[in-house]
């Protein structure tokens, strides 16, 4: 079968991490990433696999570089990070990662928490990264993520410093195990300030959590969602998609948070990467790619979802993230907000500019992601006509299918990493893109994230 070019890029090589041009090319249906080290060898990897066709996804964007880089521009990309002056994205989200403990022993975790965690960062230390990320031209959306972070009896008094320096949207990274069983924790958190929960949620069924996670926590899950609901919080349940393991169970993660409305707000899939120590480099049958996600959702909800109303992002690079936004209304339908306007006849579409993009996701995140702010006694109400009823529902039941496809050292594409804007903030105060902090080669060795 003929290769078709579509782009050259760059990206690393997955045995020593040293820069190197790429090429994305098509194969039939697959699109490749393909590269060569002169030291170890060529190396193809499938980054995008079926419809949407990459052609109607892509979407330009117009570079807004950061106001106030932390680092000079040294070796190039991707080794200058803090952020760089050649950096083409503002932050979006920032991960703060406020412990390296973990109560689970996962298979699959980007930080590799829980071995040998070192102590804590203190207040004041969290304090000094808020202040960089203001500096940087903050305040942005805030993670507070780990290791698992409610592990941390002062939680909530992180998150009450965040909104105390103007950080108004603040959300933590959590397994939902303490939530569960503790349900004062999650009205402090609440009180805090804290307006999102994001559930690690691998599945309704307990075989995927024995597999991904070491046990059965179906149960932990929902009386977690229980206790997010009692104290106001918002939850966006957050499956990692293993091919084998629970690919075939994403209409019915749908389904559990659609009942689960309006506490959940949301579905953010993240099909699996490899971060880690791989002696085997995994193969394509391991991966799940963007497309195959959307088609998933679409066929495993048997259209109500259609793949037509899922869209690429508007902040960041085309191929990192899709969305779908929608409307429960009270006879059970979905009402599309969003669609894939590129997958027209009308040309290629105008360039966003990246700064707007990112202003925006922060918006419709910190909106769309929180838990409803009006009693819902109001909404639905006699004497409202159709248009009314979606107007009010809109403010309680919006519904958020979204996915992020993160990078490893197999599918990295340096033009990808530039426009990125979910970035981390290391202990040392530097503020690095997610995919380039939690990046290693395949025996594991790390360029930023330290063992």
């Amino acid at each position: 079968m003929n290769d078709q070019l579509l782009a050259e890029t760059e990206s690393v090589c997955p045995h020593c991490l040293q820069r190197i041009p790429a090429r994305r090319v098509a194969r039939g249906a697959e699109v490749l990433l393909c590269k060569t080290c002169p030291e170890h060898g060529y190396v193809e990897t499938v980054i995008w696999r079926g419809e949407p066709a990459l052609g109607t996804w892509l979407s330009p964007k117009t570079p807004s570089y950061p106001r106030a880089p932390q680092t000079q521009v040294a070796q190039g990309c991707p080794y200058d990070c803090g952020l760089c002056p050649e950096h083409q994205q503002h932050s979006c989200c920032v991960l703060l990662e406020v412990t390296q403990r973990c109560d689970l022993k996962c298979a699959v975790c980007f930080a590799d928490a829980g071995k040998a965690a070192p102590r804590d960062p203190d207040l004041a230390t969290i304090e000094t990264w808020f202040h960089r990320l203001l500096a940087s031209g903050g305040p942005c959306n805030i993670q507070l993520s780990g290791g698992e972070p409610c592990v941390r009896d002062d939680l909530p008094e992180i998150a009450a410093l965040g909104r105390s320096l103007g950080f108004s949207f603040v959300q933590v990274n959590s397994n939902g195990l303490r939530l569960a069983r503790d349900p004062a924790f999650a009205q402090r958190l609440r009180a805090a300030g804290v307006s999102t929960v994001f559930l690690q949620f691998d599945g309704t069924d307990d075989a995927i959590f024995t597999r991904l996670r070491g046990r059965p926590l179906f149960a932990q899950k929902q009386a977690a969602i229980e206790q997010a609901a009692a104290a106001g919080l918002g939850v966006v349940l957050v499956p990692t998609l293993v091919p084998g393991v629970n690919v075939d169970n994403i209409g019915a993660i749908i389904a559990f948070a659609l009942a689960h409305m309006p506490v959940v707000r949301g579905v953010h899939f993240q099909p699996i990467s490899y971060f880690g120590r791989y002696p085997q480099a995994p193969t394509d049958q391991m991966r799940i790619t963007i497309p195959e996600v959307i088609q998933a959702i679409a066929t495993q909800t048997n259209g109500q979802l259609p793949a037509a109303n899922f869209a690429p992002p508007g902040g960041e690079h085309a191929m990192c993230s899709f969305h779908g936004n929608f409307v429960l209304m009270p006879d059970g339908q979905l009402l599309p907000l969003s669609r894939n306007k590129n997958s027209g006849c009308c040309g290629t579409p105008a360039p966003i500019l990246a700064e707007e993009g990112a202003r925006r996701s922060r918006a419709f995140v910190a909106t769309h992601w929180s838990a409803p702010t009006i009693p819902l006694d109001d909404v639905g109400a006699g004497g409202f006509g159709a248009w009314d009823v979606f107007l009010q529902r809109a403010k309680t039941h919006t519904f958020c299918v979204s996915g992020m496809a993160f990078q490893d050292a197999w599918t990295l594409d340096l033009e990808r990493l530039r426009l990125c804007y979910i970035h981390e903030v290391s202990p040392d105060g530097m503020i690095v893109p997610f995919c380039a902090y939690n990046l290693t080669a395949q025996d594991g060795r790390s360029l930023y994230r330290t063992p």
